[in-house]
């Protein structure tokens, strides 16, 4: 801890073209190597894909999909008296975005489909549905946490 007070969190700046800190946290989430311009015209073809695809504001089905897959609650080991325990918590709101982020990634890594674009719009448009890989981690979780929740009093 620094003597001056905690740290201030710098701002995401907005992307090129829907100007919003969520898509460039997503695209720098999706980057390999530095390579921004590759990341970026993945993620915007993915969007096109999901306009034709669904008619809808691509935006807002991206806005869904993360908040599906962000989790409220998540288990924590905690170790007591040797022994460790997975105890329930709540997840803070910066982190529920990047684990949504990181998910969606991974799962949209792992479809069958050809090629990047073609498998991150179907796991947006999956994840805004409720359905998919990703928001099946955050039940997964939530359902690791409720069976957890015994261990809720060992909460620090």
């Amino acid at each position: 801890m620094s003597r001056k007070g905690p740290q201030k969190k710098e701002m995401t700046p907005g992307d090129p073209v829907f100007d919003s800190p969520l898509v460039q946290r997503f695209i720098n989430q999706m980057m390999y190597d530095g390579k921004k311009s590759v990341a970026e015209g993945i993620f915007y073809g993915a969007m096109t894909q999901i306009e034709e695809k669904s008619g809808r504001n691509p935006l807002e089905v991206f806005a869904l999909a993360i908040k599906n897959v962000a989790p409220a609650v998540e288990v924590r080991a905690r170790r007591v008296g040797g022994q460790s325990y997975q105890v329930p918590s709540e997840v803070r709101p910066e982190r529920k975005v990047a684990l949504a982020v990181r998910w969606t990634l991974q799962n949209a890594r792992r479809r069958p489909e050809k090629t990047m674009t073609d498998k991150l719009a179907a796991e947006l448009m999956d994840a805004s549905r409720n359905s998919g890989g990703s928001v099946k981690k955050r039940e997964d979780t939530h359902r690791m946490a409720e069976s957890n929740k015994m261990f809720a009093h060992y909460r620090w």
